[in-house]
C-alpha cells in the first residue's frame, strides 16, 4: 500500500485526486452553439441541400467554405468532401497513385490511411515512428523502392511530423507527399500550416475532429492540376461542372460535402483560433504542472518536432517500460484522471498496425481483386515488424487536453499524476 506527501493512493483506497468531472474530448463539437443552429436553419429554408443548385439561385455554403479555408490555410485550392477517407482517397487520385504503386505510410495512424491506398489499388508500406511518435524519415528512406510513388506523413493527435526531412526525402527519390491532417486542423511546422507544405493535404471534420460537422473533409493544394483531378474525382461529373476540358475529363465517384456541412463548417472555421488557443493554454499549465515532478521521478515527455506549432489536443510522456506504463496507468485512473495508454497487444485498436487484421491478412472483397495481385514485387506483413513503433506506444501515457477543461480540472489532473509518480517511480 503506498502513502505519499500527496496520501494513499486512490488504487489502494485512498481518496481519488480527480473529484470535478473531466470534459469530454470533442474540441469542436462541444462548442456547437446557436451559430451553426442558425447557419444550417437558413440552408433548410433556402432548400438548397446540394452544393451545385436548389430551388432557387443562391451562393454554395460549400464553394464559400472552400474559398475561406483555402485562405486560412494559405494554399491556392480547396475542395470540400464527405469524409477523411475521401479526402484522402481523392488526394491519392490526384497524385496519380494506382495499381503497382507503394506508399509508404506511417505505421501508427488510423486505418483508413491504409485502407485508402489499398482502394486506389496501391500497396501500404508501413515504417516505424521515432521519439516523437511521427514516422521517422529515416526509415522512410529505407523503406523506398522502385515501386515508391508517395508518401503519407500523418500529423498523429495534433503533433506535427518532420516535414523538412520528409520534403528531402521526397525530393531526393521523386515521390509525392500527401499530408494526412485529420488530427491536426489548423496546427502548423516552422510557420506553415500542415497540409499546405506537402503536394496535398487531407483533412477531416468528423466528430472527434478539432474542427467538425460530424463528417466532412477537406482537399487542400497548391496545383492546379491536383486540385483539378481532385475535383473530377470527388465528383461524376466533376468534369463537365467545372469547365474541365473533354480531352482532360477522368471517371468519378461521389464524395461531395452537402450544404448542411458547408454551413456549419463555416462556423466551426471561425473557432479554429480560440480552440487552439484554449488547447495551447491548458497544456502548458497542466505540463507546468508535472514538471518538477516529471524531471525528479525521470518522466520523459514526448519530443515535439514544432513546439509551438501543435495543435496541444494531447500530453503524452513515456515510462521506461510498457509494464510500468500499464500500472501508472491503472493508478492514475484509479485518481480519476483519464489518461490511456496508446498500445496494448491484447485491445484491439486500429490506430496502430499490428491490429489492422484486414491489411495484415490482405483482406479483399473479391477473390482476384486487391493491390497485392497486382503488384511485382514481394510484399509481406506481420504484426511485430515495426519493434520500435510497439515499444514507443507500449510505453507511451496519453491525455487528452479538452479545451473546455477549468482551472479546477487542471489542479486536479496534475495533482492527480504527481500523486502516482511519487508513489510509483
Amino acid at each position: 500500500m503506498k502513502t505519499t506527501g500527496y496520501g494513499k493512493l486512490a488504487i489502494d483506497g485512498g481518496e481519488p485526486a480527480v473529484v470535478k468531472p473531466i470534459p469530454p474530448m470533442y474540441p469542436g463539437g462541444l462548442r456547437i452553439g446557436r451559430e451553426e443552429e442558425a447557419a444550417v436553419l437558413e440552408v433548410l429554408r433556402s432548400k438548397r441541400l446540394f452544393r451545385y443548385y436548389g430551388p432557387s439561385a443562391g451562393p454554395s455554403q460549400v464553394k464559400i467554405l472552400e474559398e475561406e479555408f483555402a485562405r486560412v490555410m494559405g494554399v491556392n485550392h480547396a475542395l470540400g468532401v464527405s469524409s477523411g477517407s475521401a479526402s484522402l482517397m481523392c488526394g491519392l487520385a490526384a497524385l496519380g497513385v494506382g495499381p503497382g504503386d507503394e506508399v509508404i505510410i506511417p505505421a501508427y495512424t488510423w486505418i483508413a490511411t491504409a485502407e485508402t491506398v489499398m482502394a486506389v489499388g496501391a500497396v501500404p508500406i508501413l515504417a516505424e515512428i521515432d521519439s516523437s511518435l511521427m514516422v521517422d524519415p529515416d526509415d522512410i528512406e529505407r523503406r523506398v523502392t522502385r515501386y515508391t510513388r508517395a508518401i503519407i506523413p500523418v500529423h498523429m493527435r495534433g503533433r506535427p511530423c518532420d516535414m523538412d526531412r520528409i520534403m528531402a526525402v521526397a525530393a531526393k527519390h521523386n515521390l509525392k507527399v500527401l499530408e494526412d491532417t485529420a488530427q491536426a486542423d489548423g496546427a502548423s511546422f516552422h510557420g506553415k500550416h500542415l497540409g499546405s507544405i506537402g503536394d496535398i493535404g487531407a483533412f477531416s471534420f468528423q466528430f472527434n475532429k478539432i474542427l467538425t460537422c460530424g463528417e466532412g473533409g477537406m482537399v487542400i493544394t497548391n496545383h492546379k492540376e491536383y486540385y483539378e483531378r481532385a475535383v473530377m474525382y470527388h465528383d461524376v461529373i466533376g468534369g463537365l461542372r467545372n469547365n474541365i476540358s473533354e480531352e482532360k475529363i477522368l471517371p468519378g465517384m461521389n464524395f461531395r460535402m452537402s450544404e448542411i456541412q458547408g454551413a456549419i463548417m463555416r462556423v466551426q472555421l471561425t473557432r479554429l483560433e480560440g480552440l487552439l488557443r484554449d488547447m495551447r493554454q491548458k497544456k502548458a499549465m497542466i505540463k507546468a504542472a508535472l514538471s518538477n515532478q516529471a524531471a525528479q521521478k525521470g518522466v520523459e515527455f514526448v519530443r515535439l518536432n514544432d513546439p509551438e506549432g501543435e495543435a496541444a489536443i494531447s500530453l503524452i510522456f513515456l515510462a521506461p517500460s510498457s509494464v510500468l506504463s500499464r500500472k501508472l496507468i491503472d493508478a492514475m485512473r484509479a485518481e480519476g484522471v483519464p489518461v490511456s495508454g496508446l498500445y496494448d497487444p491484447d485491445r484491439v485498436d486500429y490506430h496502430i498496425y499490428s491490429h489492422w487484421a484486414p491489411v495484415l491478412n490482405k483482406k479483399t472483397w473479391s477473390e482476384n481483386g486487391g493491390p497485392w495481385r497486382w503488384h511485382t514485387g514481394d510484399i509481406t506483413y506481420a504484426k511485430d515488424m515495426c519493434p520500435k513503433t510497439l515499444d514507443l506506444l507500449g510505453r507511451a501515457i496519453h491525455l487528452d487536453i479538452s479545451p473546455e477543461l477549468d482551472n479546477e480540472n487542471i489542479e486536479e489532473i496534475a495533482e492527480g499524476i504527481n500523486k502516482v509518480l511519487d508513489a510509483l517511480l
